[in-house]
């Protein structure tokens, strides 16, 4: 094994919780947890990654949030109340938030907070256009008046996942959305070690000691955030055999995302558990850049279409079909709103085709930069199926290796693909991501206000209105059927199938709760 994974006794005094304060001997818990991707962007506004947002989870909290039943629970707001002509909302938030700093948490800065999420969230944004205003009516109460009534008001404010609408200060939230922030102070559970955090090596959160939780258990991401837990170390391991060894060695506690071929060794160590947080799983997507040729052109796009299938991605990076599912619904396949509308044909490699549908966009042969994500085990083997598979079709495909964080970066630039730009890349959703074509993000098509890839397509937004303003659940799906096949004309994003992933902790950890999202309050770790 790695000798930076050998216990020595200090770290094994650590493990067992035993350091010296001031006063002398104090017991410490800290959990060492190695998470899908090193933490080197920590804006979780700026960015839609999901280590970003799992970062945002520790340090901020939110006004509302998602139960494990999939209900809108408040959590800093003690109580709202809505007009009757459903056009005024007044929020109150609970006694006792404070800041890190000390400094209480206020109406002020919720309205802030609000705003900037709103100015870059997909759901956000749709949200947004029908607000007429808010203000503050007293330190702790605000109100949201709309222009015309929408069901999203409530939910939006309780999304589960990227991009989240945590509450900063509002000196931090005043930052303009697309630059990224340099103040970590929040109000959540944990604290961030800022003086700690080396991006390569680790981030390291300590429990505030300040913060008042819910009274209400733990649901979900709702509820009492009970922090039972000391500190809490992001280890930065790519090598996924040397996470497992160290692991099954109890040198830590929690793996976010162990390989799927790896599994079969962790069920059978009687010191580890596997754990399905997230019963309704995940979904892969490739985004194709609609500002460069010849993505610019539909009929390119849609030969995508017709040259991918789902299993052949699944297969590569899955394995298992005991934890994958193809499911050619773009609104996740077990939910409400899932269905196989106008997905006839489509999704199984029909070769000729897509090679037809290249001709008539007349497709010069432009090599399609494809950015390939290689430290994400989740995501490594994506790029080259999808290489494969569009080089059976007649494209061209120069594929550009990177880690993660290299290619979140990138993706936010305009630039031409040979000017350091690009044509594509691969990536996946929590399924709570994806319920419905306002959460979806990539299918927001507000041309320079969408998503990195800027699709731009006014029946999209003008279905997804539609959508926003309907309160009967049967016209809903029938909206997001439109909105379904809309996209196969317009081509947002490719849903490419679902997929489950169980983290893996040692039997000594309790308390794991189930979320669309890992988090680390409630769990308790034992000797």
């Amino acid at each position: 094994m790695n000798m930076r994974w050998k216990m020595t006794a200090a770290a094994a005094a650590l493990a067992v919780g035993t350091t010296l304060g001031a006063a002398g001997a104090q017991a410490q818990t800290t959990l060492r947890v190695v998470m899908h991707s090193d933490l080197k962007i920590v804006d979780p506004i700026w960015t839609t990654a999901y280590i970003s947002r799992n970062h945002g989870y520790m340090i901020y909290d939110t006004l509302f949030s998602m139960d494990e039943k999939g209900e809108i629970k408040p959590q800093m707001v003690e109580k709202y109340d809505v007009a009757e002509d459903k056009l005024t909302y007044t929020f109150t938030l609970r006694d006792g938030l404070l800041w890190h700093d000390g400094k209480p948490v206020t109406a002020e800065d919720c309205i802030a907070s609000i705003k900037r999420w709103g100015a870059k969230d997909a759901m956000g944004q749709k949200v947004m256009t029908f607000v007429d205003a808010i203000t503050a009516q007293d330190p702790k109460t605000f109100t949201i008046k709309l222009k015309s009534p929408t069901g999203l008001l409530i939910f939006a404010l309780g999304k589960p996942s990227s991009n989240v609408p945590f509450m900063m200060p509002k000196r931090v939230a005043e930052t303009d959305p697309n630059t990224q922030i340099s103040d970590f102070t929040g109000s959540g559970p944990f604290v961030f070690k800022q003086d700690e955090w080396k991006p390569g090596d680790k981030a390291v959160y300590v429990k505030f000691d300040k913060y008042k939780p819910r009274a209400e258990p733990a649901s979900g991401l709702a509820g009492g955030k009970v922090v039972k837990v000391d500190r809490v170390e992001w280890l930065a391991v790519s090598d996924h055999q040397q996470a497992m060894n160290a692991l099954l060695a109890g040198e830590i506690d929690y793996i976010e995302q162990p390989p799927h071929d790896l599994l079969p060794l962790f069920k059978a160590d009687p010191n580890v558990r596997l754990i399905d947080y997230n019963p309704l799983g995940n979904q892969y997507s490739f985004r194709p850049n609609h500002l460069h040729k010849p993505f610019d052109n539909p009929k390119a796009r849609q030969a995508l279409w017709y040259a991918f299938n789902q299993k052949d991605f699944l297969d590569a990076v899955i394995g298992n079909p005991e934890y994958y599912k193809v499911c050619k619904a773009l609104f996740v396949c077990g939910t409400a709103l899932a269905s196989d509308k106008g997905m006839e044909g489509v999704l199984e490699s029909n070769f000729q085709k897509a090679r037809e549908l290249l001709k008539e966009a007349n497709y010069d042969g432009t090599p399609i930069v494809l950015m390939h994500s290689t430290d994400l085990q989740v995501l490594t083997n994506l790029a080259p199926v999808a290489k494969s598979l569009m080089e059976r079709a007649g494209f061209k495909v120069d594929m550009q290796s990177m880690d993660w964080q290299t290619l979140v970066a990138r993706r936010a630039k305009k630039d031409p693909p040979n000017q350091g730009g690009w044509h594509a890349f691969l990536t996946n959703w929590v399924a709570t991501d994806v319920l419905n074509p306002i959460m979806t993000s990539y299918l927001n098509a507000g041309c320079d206000k969408a998503l990195f890839g800027w699709p731009c397509d006014a029946e999209i937004e003008r279905l997804r209105d539609q959508f926003a303003r309907e309160t009967d659940p049967a016209k809903q799906k029938e909206i997001a059927e439109a909105i379904q096949v809309r996209n196969l004309e317009v081509t947002t994003h490719i849903h490419l199938g679902q997929w489950y992933q169980p983290v893996a902790t040692r039997k000594t950890i309790a308390g794991v709760l189930i979320a669309p999202v890992p988090v680390f309050w409630n769990i308790e770790k034992g000797r």
